[in-house]
């Protein structure tokens, strides 16, 4: 519950509160609208100065760090627990919270400032303190507890005050336009008394799903398209790089490294190209001994018929002139036949000596290559080492990076299985856990239908599903579609929320509402919500705050005995002089 709220800004109309309703009306100049000015009235800055007081983010653009605002202290008298705590911040040094009061019972307890004898604490342990003692929340979770996407005092509080500045009032179940679907689940489960463990696990999976999805993208979009592929794909692409990549270790371990190794290679080739010269020039020599051959085959002397019918004509012909005796003409011809084969046997003789000399010059030559190739073969230059070096490495690391695609191909492929049977064993854990809280349900349910039956002549309905992908909460009154209708959704759920919170122990202790709740909502309808928020917090315990303007407060509506002025506050705001509104002062 909150007792009052003041400042040491001179000009700050301080606010005291009492139980059950409390209405605090401005009045509206004519032809003034919401716009004119940062605060106007101060309806929208009330609720602020609540969030400010209540561990808000105060970032550069709060209007306590305005330069109207920014050297003074805003200070509220709360209940807390059971004790009764003032609690004082400045928009000059929002992380620092001044505390009065009993703090005996806090999991963290502030620290004594000796400076000034207050007792601080840190905004953040603010925060903390106020969701152990206000929502029963963990001050140190650990192990499980320590696990993302849990209810968080900021964002439970925010359901009990509604911020028109964060587009709080778009939905009964959204606080925020810029408030996750997953915290909307977990804080609705929490404050309802459901297992909010279980909405904190269906984001658990839907954020492998996104990082699946995102790699999934890159792997076909990005670096990895032109490996990118099923699993059995690259694993037959896996299984070929490895294979090479062993190939290549086997040969850089059994490599040798030959000093000599360009030397060798180059008298190799010397000696293969003095080889082949030897084969020609025996091919040479042997064409040589076939036409010699022939030759000595084809020498034969004139047969001595001829010689004898040559000479009876040459007798004739030069009668007296030959002197020689036929038997000196054939024994000379003789003579020249045997010389001439004798002359060409030396040479086929002599070719066959070369013959012989270049085959064992050529043996000899043969078997020195022989020597170097077999060096040569068995290792290589220390360049040559080190590029079969650098081959191996790459060829390591292109099966390295391959069974690293594998590996996530297989859990692409495989993801999406697994996924489903977690959402399926989700599904099943929180249908368990609505069966075994069906009494809160079923509550929930009453609360709601009991309030939207008040207001309207059908009665609304709140429904919670079990779905794939966690707890669904819908809220339904009857009705034209309308900006008032989903006005008072947001209004029968706020109030049933604070409600069963409140019977649980729950909460801040306070409802707050300012004017836009009420925008475009009959008369009739709230004057009947006033009177739901008086007695239902009357009857539970907890306070009900409401911010309005003057011209919007019903005349009538209201039952018999219903005495809406006594709820009003003493003090008054208005927007049509500079001093009227809540700090006294006009400001950009």
């Amino acid at each position: 519950m909150i007792h009052g709220l003041s400042s040491d800004l001179p000009t700050f109309k301080s606010l005291t509160f009492h139980p059950g309703l409390n209405i605090l009306l401005a009045d509206k100049s004519a032809g003034a609208t919401d716009r004119q000015s940062r605060n106007g009235a101060g309806k929208t800055s009330l609720v602020e100065l609540i969030h400010f007081l209540f561990g808000a983010n105060a970032g550069k653009d709060s209007i306590f760090r305005s330069e109207a605002l920014l050297g003074y202290s805003f200070e509220a008298r709360v209940g807390i627990g059971s004790a009764l705590i003032d609690v004082a911040r400045s928009g000059a040094k929002p992380s620092r919270i001044t505390i009065q009061g009993d703090t005996s019972n806090w999991p963290i307890a502030p620290s004594l400032e000796v400076k000034t004898g207050d007792q601080v604490i840190s905004n953040e342990n603010w925060r903390t303190v106020l969701g152990a003692l206000m929502f029963g929340l963990n001050a140190n979770p650990d192990g499980d507890e320590a696990i993302r996407y849990r209810p968080t005092f900021r964002s439970l509080f925010s359901y009990f005050v509604r911020r028109q500045n964060s587009d709080g009032f778009l939905s009964p179940t959204q606080q925020s336009s810029k408030q996750q679907g997953w915290d909307q689940q977990v804080a609705i489960s929490y404050l309802l008394g459901l297992d909010a463990s279980v909405p904190q696990q269906f984001q658990e999976v839907r954020t492998r799903e996104r990082a699946m999805t995102e790699l999934r993208k890159a792997a076909k979009d990005g670096g990895l398209g032109r490996y990118f592929g099923t699993a059995a794909d690259l694993r037959t692409k896996m299984t070929v790089a490895e294979a090479r990549a062993r190939r290549l270790r086997d040969q850089v371990s059994t490599f040798t490294v030959v000093p000599e190794y360009t030397e060798m290679e180059q008298e190799a080739s010397r000696i293969t190209r003095e080889i082949s010269t030897l084969s020609d020039d025996n091919t040479a020599d042997r064409e040589l001994i076939l036409q010699l051959q022939a030759a000595i085959d084809s020498e034969l002397p004139p047969a001595s018929t001829s010689l004898d019918r040559l000479y009876r004509e040459a007798g004739v012909v030069l009668p007296g002139s030959v002197g020689r005796r036929f038997d000196e003409v054939e024994e000379f011809h003789q003579a020249v036949v045997q010389n001439r084969r004798s002359h060409l046997t030396s040479e086929v003789q002599a070719a066959e000596e070369r013959i012989r000399k270049r085959d064992r010059t050529r043996e000899s030559l043969d078997g020195r290559r022989r020597q170097l190739m077999g060096i040569l073969q068995s290792g290589g230059a220390l360049e040559h080492y080190a590029l079969l070096q650098q081959e191996a490495g790459r060829a390591e690391a292109d099966a390295e990076g391959l069974r690293q695609r594998l590996k996530t191909a297989e859990e692409i492929e495989s993801t999406k299985a697994e996924l489903d049977i977690e959402r399926a064993r989700l599904l099943k854990t929180l249908q368990d856990d609505h069966h075994e809280r069906e009494s809160l349900i079923e509550e929930a349910i009453l609360v709601f239908e009991d309030l939207s039956n008040a207001l309207y002549e059908k009665a609304g309905s709140l429904t919670i599903s079990a779905t794939t992908n966690g707890p669904q909460v819908d809220v339904r009154i009857d009705g034209q579609r309308s900006k008032g209708i989903t006005n008072m959704q947001i209004f029968c759920f706020d109030l049933m929320m604070a409600e069963l919170a409140a019977r649980r122990g729950l909460g801040p202790g306070f409802l707050i509402h300012d004017s836009h709740l009420f925008d475009g909502v009959d008369e009739r309808q709230v004057a009947k919500a006033l009177q739901l928020g008086a007695d239902h917090a009357e009857s539970v315990g907890f306070q009900y705050i409401v911010t309005m303007n003057s011209d919007a407060l019903p005349k009538d509506g209201f039952r018999d005995g219903f005495d809406v002025g006594k709820h009003l506050l003493d003090v008054k705001l208005t927007d049509a002089t500079d001093t009227g509104g809540l700090f006294g002062m006009r400001f950009n």
